[in-house]
């Protein structure tokens, strides 16, 4: 992770400025102005981007569970059960977000690396280290396209479990009845196989990660 600014005054013209352009080129520019360069940035959004993840997991393996406990209602508040769906679905609707606003954030930073490292290749002189940073270039990309990959592929996972818990909240939300909730049970198996997938494909994504930013360092 990127460590704090040394100096705030620094770091506070840093993100006025972004703020005031709304540009990433001028945010990448200034950051570097204060030492901190595009490599470092996409090594702490793979970083924030395998977090989200971890969150996201644990967020759908919580909706699992509170599901469960309300497919085996006898009895109650029914309002309080439909809010439990609903809490469940826009906290795993924020986790999703977050996830994918990583996602982006570090796509973009990757392609502005990689575009700013391909350029700077013609500047060399030594023909020898333009080769050796030429064929680190091509690795890079490749490991970093399979992290990418891997990270896109977890998110398409999600989508289902965001549906299936959606359905079940409109469900309940015209339908709040304990006969509905009864209908719920029989979709439980459904959207326990859907978090067992998104969550596999986000642990792997997250060793992905893990694996990239060892071959940076």
């Amino acid at each position: 992770m990127i460590k704090e600014l040394p100096v705030r005054a620094i770091f506070v013209f840093v993100i006025g400025f972004t703020l005031l352009t709304g540009c990433q080129s001028a945010y990448y520019s200034a950051m570097e102005q204060v030492g901190i360069h595009k490599r470092d940035i996409m090594v702490d959004r793979v970083e924030d981007a395998a977090d989200a993840q971890q969150e996201a997991q644990s967020q759908f393996k919580d909706a699992r569970q509170a599901l469960s406990q309300l497919t085996q209602f006898d009895g109650g508040e029914l309002q309080a059960a439909y809010e439990a769906v609903d809490s469940q679905y826009q906290q795993s609707h924020d986790a999703v977000t977050r996830v994918r606003e990583r996602i982006d954030a570090l796509e973009s930073v990757s392609e502005a690396l990689f575009d700013e490292w391909e350029e700077e290749l013609d500047l060399y002189t030594n023909r020898r280290l333009q080769r050796d940073s030429e064929q680190r270039l091509r690795q890079t990309r490749k490991e970093y396209e399979r992290l990418r990959d891997a990270m896109r592929r977890a998110e398409k996972t999600m989508t289902p479990v965001l549906n299936t818990l959606q359905d079940n909240r409109l469900y309940l939300k015209h339908n709040l009845n304990a006969r509905a909730i009864g209908a719920l049970q029989g979709e439980l198996d459904a959207l326990s196989g859907e978090i067992d997938r998104a969550v596999a494909d986000m642990q792997r994504a997250i060793q992905a990660s893990d694996r990239f930013i060892q071959t940076l360092n």
